[in-house]
């Protein structure tokens, strides 16, 4: 079985050839650690972790690293922190800003079945390799220093704009470029810059005397190269990184390290908006992973059926986003978990394998899921448990899947049945020693399917749970 993908950077889907295959390499862009992420970040983070279950399957799990890296120092977020912390120094107000921020983004994406990376680097670990590549680029001609910046300089890069396919002047016309006195040419991007009073700061590059902090795309550039080397295999992120940030991380890179290629696939993703229309605050259309997960126009969906919502769209196609393609996604989800076997460990089906080994062709696997789940006649029988292997390969989890069911079943029940108000009766009526009552609302719940459990707390004092009847 061959593995093809897709390369941006030639516009051709070929045959996947590892330079290593028992070190086979893949970087993908992460957060930018200052608030919930949104459904649009989590499109990237489920695709490429298909990818990487893939990769673990076809060349032995031991034989695959993962980096997403996390952005922790950035402007968007020294305003999170000076807003939040108004009273405390900017750089404690940032890390706890980011720490914060990680561990949300962390319990989203489990929820939503992504595995963790083999590597998840922060920026601010990284500034020795930052300073070494600017340096060396400094040396090579490809970088100036002006005014306490420094700077790529653009023109010295023959084959700077063939990941975006534009010529300079087109990226010129369709990027906003900061117009800047320090800068020799207006396409020439940051490397390194003074910092701010009270903004994180590091010992500068290229003999600059005050301190300052890196620019964002050299930032990738260093963890690529710290967890990676120099040239690695597949480089992802989302379509609209593709200019200016990959852009300027693979002229970096290769100027630095004098190599024609730093990642030897290009792959991103597509656009996502949301019911027709792009995501937007002004909109009232912007929607965290949070609050699909909790709450979103009155409704609310399990992690497993948002992935499996994403998986009917190729990756490198538009998606948009509505609460029915949510519904659809948990219902039919639903159906096959009801009938699925139990998944074995590390089993995968071949049509499934196949179907993801043609770039990522998860429509294609969603079809499979279908026609397997035609082929039941009996629970456990060979489609039944090429199902559930077929929905673990995935990463749909019917236990999880199961368990935030029950547990959405709890609450609407609380809701709707008054449990809560029942059992502080119930718990009053024993602190009077009235057990005839206490045992009638026990009976009323449990005619309600609802079971009782009595116990104590830290302090030994009563207290009552209650779940739903299985």
């Amino acid at each position: 079985m061959e593995l093809k993908l897709f390369d941006t950077l030639t516009k051709e889907k070929r045959p996947f050839r590892p330079l290593d295959p028992n070190n086979v390499r893949m970087y993908v862009c992460g957060p930018t650690v200052y608030d919930f992420a949104h459904i649009g970040n989590a499109r990237p983070v489920i695709v490429f972790d298909v990818l990487f279950r893939l990769l673990r399957h076809l060349y032995g799990a031991d034989h695959v690293k993962y980096v997403r890296n996390i952005t922790d120092v950035d402007d968007k977020i020294n305003d999170r922190a000076a807003r939040d912390y108004p009273g405390e120094p900017l750089n404690e107000a940032i890390r706890k800003v980011t720490e914060q921020t990680e561990k949300q983004f962390h319990e989203d994406v489990d929820t939503l079945g992504c595995l963790r990376p083999t590597v998840e680097p922060r920026a601010t670990e990284h500034i020795a390799e930052m300073r070494a590549i600017i340096e060396k680029l400094i040396a090579g001609g490809n970088a100036y220093v002006e005014q306490d910046h420094v700077l790529f300089k653009v023109a010295s890069d023959p084959n700077y704009g063939k990941l975006a396919r534009r010529s300079l002047d087109e990226m010129l016309a369709g990027a906003r470029v900061d117009v800047a006195p320090y800068k020799h040419d207006a396409m020439d991007f940051v490397l390194w810059k003074p910092s701010k009073p009270g903004e994180p700061s590091w010992p500068s590059p290229g003999g600059i005397k005050v301190e300052g902090r890196p620019g964002w795309h050299i930032e990738c550039s260093a963890m690529a190269w710290k967890h990676l080397g120099e040239q690695f295999d597949i480089h992802g992120g989302g379509i609209d990184l593709v200019f200016p940030h990959h852009e300027n991380e693979l002229a970096q890179s290769c100027c630095a390290f004098h190599k024609e290629r730093m990642a030897n696939v290009w792959m991103h993703n597509g656009f996502l908006q949301v019911e027709g229309e792009k995501m937007s605050k002004s909109l009232g259309n912007f929607v965290t992973i949070r609050e699909l997960l909790t709450g979103w126009r009155g409704r609310s969906w399990p992690g497993d059926a948002l992935r499996f919502a994403m998986m009917q769209t190729h990756y490198r196609s538009p998606i948009d986003w509505s609460l029915a393609a949510c519904d659809n996604a948990f219902n039919t989800l639903k159906d096959f978990f009801s009938v699925a076997a139990p998944a074995e460990q590390g089993a995968a089906p071949a049509s499934i394998v196949e179907a993801l080994a043609d770039d990522l062709n998860t429509p294609k696997a969603v079809a499979e899921l279908h026609a397997l789940r035609k082929q039941i006649r009996n629970p456990g029988d060979e489609a039944s448990v090429a199902l559930g292997n077929a929905l673990a390969f995935l990463g749909l989890d019917a236990a999880r899947f199961a368990a935030w069911v029950a547990k959405a079943d709890a609450k609407a029940i609380s809701k709707a049945g008054n449990v809560e108000d029942l059992i502080a009766d119930r718990v009053a009526a024993r602190a009077r020693k009235d057990f005839k009552e206490s045992d009638r609302i026990r009976d009323e719940l449990a005619a309600r399917g609802i079971v009782l459990k009595d116990g104590k707390d830290a302090n030994g004092n009563p207290v009552t749970t209650w779940e739903i009847a299985r």
